[in-house]
């Protein structure tokens, strides 16, 4: 896919003229990434994955701007990265930079002068530099340990002036990188969940064991405990249930506010009855690890409001209610 830069003419072309040839220029310049790479970009991966400090991304003006994308993009991928402004870093940032960091950089021309200076000080401080640069003779490159190519044939500027192209390929390129990155350090959707809680994917992520009622929380009584104590119980935790457990803390059964309605409408004496006598038994069980999700579609199935959570053994370890995985929007 290419496109020529156009001829200057007294009158404007069509707007939407306009953004297919910049569509068409930039889609062209990421496509012709693919041809670029070899054996450097394979190894800025594994200096990336063996890492034992951070990542340091760092540019001037739209490079910069670019950077901070990928610093960002990095972090959320489970590699600890962080942006330092170039002309900031020499002027009393530098202790950002330690022992075990890596320091990418990107400049397109690579001549740029805050990045240059930037750099006389990583090779004193021996921190490992890859350069993103499209061009492989420039200063950046030349003293780079890693030089990543960004090479295009014109920007998506019909003045070829403004960075556009460079920095789509830029941009795409460090994605390329974080994503091979990810993917060498096993990076798996509940690591992402773990580091983006708040969002969607955090939310469908989240275990039973996040978000269920334990210790103090969940209400329990003995199977001898006198229906009393077992109501009151009930009221002080005000889940609506309370579990029945045995002597070594198994779950035996449950009683719920509807089990105390339905033994009432019998008339029966229940205050001074044993919670053994009025309990369900076989209540619903669910491990800490499954997904709160799958909790959701399980008490939906049996048309229930909460669900314990035991251990192998049926070892009471907490309780889950609806109303927790309400909050969390999961319908």
């Amino acid at each position: 896919m290419t496109a020529s830069v156009p001829r200057s003419g007294p009158l404007p072309r069509p707007p939407r003229e306009v953004a297919r040839w910049v569509l068409e220029i930039e889609a062209a310049a990421i496509a012709g990434l693919a041809a670029q790479l070899d054996d450097g970009f394979d190894r800025a991966v594994e200096l990336l994955r063996k890492t034992t400090g951070r990542v340091v991304c760092t540019g001037m003006g739209k490079s910069g701007i670019i950077m901070k994308k990928l610093a960002a993009t990095l972090s959320s991928t489970g590699t600890p990265a962080l942006f330092l402004h170039p002309a900031e870093a020499i002027h009393g940032d530098l202790g950002m930079i330690g022992a075990g960091d890596v320091v990418i950089a990107a400049s397109f021309s690579g001549t740029t002068a805050e990045l240059l200076r930037l750099v006389e000080v990583i090779r004193r401080l021996g921190v490992p530099l890859i350069a993103m640069t499209g061009n492989t003779d420039s200063p950046l490159a030349r003293h780079s340990d890693i030089h990543l190519r960004t090479e295009i044939d014109h920007e998506a500027c019909p003045l070829n002036l403004a960075p556009t192209a460079s920095t789509s390929a830029t941009l795409a390129l460090g994605d390329a990188l974080a994503m091979a990155v990810h993917e060498a350090r096993g990076f798996t959707p509940e690591d992402f969940a773990r580091l983006h809680p708040g969002g969607e994917l955090g939310k469908r992520l989240l275990r039973v064991e996040d978000v269920m009622h334990r210790d103090d929380g969940v209400p329990r009584v003995a199977a001898a405990t006198p229906m009393r104590e077992a109501i009151y119980e009930m009221s002080k935790k005000g889940l609506g249930i309370t579990a029945v457990t045995d002597a070594d803390g198994r779950l035996a059964g449950c009683i719920s506010d509807g089990d105390l309605r339905r033994l009432l409408e019998r008339g029966d004496a229940l205050m001074d009855r044993p919670a053994a006598d009025c309990m369900h038994r076989g209540p619903q069980t669910i491990g800490r690890g499954e997904l709160a999700s799958a909790a959701l579609r399980q008490m939906e199935d049996k048309r229930i409001t909460a669900l314990f959570v035991c251990d192998p053994e049926r070892r009471l370890e907490g309780v889950l209610h609806i109303h927790d995985l309400w909050r969390l929007e999961l319908f």
